[in-house]
């Protein structure tokens, strides 16, 4: 199963000599799998069909399904339902004899709901049953529509997300190839450092002042930073190359991306590494918004 995005709509119609009817989904993001099913009365006895069909397509999202019937000749003659009418003229009548007024006007009482119902013709047990597999097989069509659509949209998210990689790695080897962290440089800043210390202080260890500026250089250097960065630059590409559901894998590989470029931004002693530290944490956010969409 190729990437998915969890968004979508598909929509199929279906027909026979007895009914027509026309099924509709739209999907959207959800932290897992559910279903809202609207059909007219009597239809949700597909429900546990349809339930085995969506779980077999998809893992995530929130689906909401919709089932339209229009049956040939369902609608029969008007018909007065006789104990409602009763009691609704016995009503009337009780009212007339506490308030007076004139009597009831026929075509008012009919009004009244519950007075007047349709009739429907019914159907017997092997109609229902051929309807039945004709609604699932269309519901089947539909499950698949809606797995192009998600696809089709999965594909470009990764399309786009492969684009914010690369600029995540152009971001990383920037850093990486910045002139403040040659040896040269770092040997400087720390000399400066130290001679600003020995100007301002007396009384000082020199070789324990030696010592903390080397672990001061070591805790300062990125290359760890940097090496896990181009790390999660590689399994992000081959996910996204990668099929079925991926999205919470994704979801917490850009936490790694924003935790890695958080430590660099902090450690930065310099404006160059810093400004593409910063830069860095605007594409991550783009990711982790695409992601979202992701099953």
């Amino acid at each position: 199963m190729a990437l998915q995005s969890m968004t979508g709509f598909a929509r199929v119609e279906g027909q026979n000599e007895a009914a027509d009817w026309v099924w509709e989904v739209r999907s959207v993001n959800g932290k897992g799998l559910d279903f809202r099913l609207r059909t007219p009365p009597g239809y949700d006895r597909l429900q546990p069909q349809i339930r085995k069909l969506v779980s077999r397509y998809f893992s995530r999202g929130n689906l909401q399904i919709h089932l339209s019937v229009d049956r040939a000749g369902s609608v029969g003659l008007p018909v007065i339902n006789q104990p409602a009418l009763n009691a609704v003229l016995e009503a009337v009548e009780e009212l007339r004899n506490k308030l007076g007024g004139p009597p009831p006007v026929a075509e008012q009482i009919l009004k009244i709901r519950g007075v007047l119902e349709t009739g429907e013709n019914t159907e017997s047990d092997e109609e229902r049953t051929q309807l039945d597999a004709l609604l699932m097989a269309d519901f089947d069509k539909l499950m698949q529509q809606l797995e192009k659509a998600r696809s089709e949209e999965g594909s470009a998210i990764a399309g786009f997300m492969n684009d914010q990689l690369d600029r995540i790695e152009n971001l990383t080897l920037a850093v990486t190839n910045d002139p403040s962290r040659t040896l040269e440089q770092i040997k400087s800043r720390l000399n400066d450092q130290v001679s600003r210390l020995l100007d301002n202080t007396s009384g000082l260890d020199l070789d324990r002042l030696h010592q903390e500026a080397a672990i001061l250089a070591a805790k300062a250097d990125l290359q760890e930073e940097l090496d896990r960065l181009n790390a999660h630059i590689a399994a992000a590409h081959e996910l996204l190359g990668s099929e079925g559901p991926l999205g919470r894998k994704l979801e917490f590989l850009i936490q790694e991306f924003n935790r890695e470029c958080n430590t660099i931004c902090s450690k930065s002693n310099a404006p160059a590494v810093t400004a593409n530290g910063l830069d860095m944490k605007v594409v991550i956010d783009q990711l982790r918004e695409q992601v979202q969409n992701l099953e």
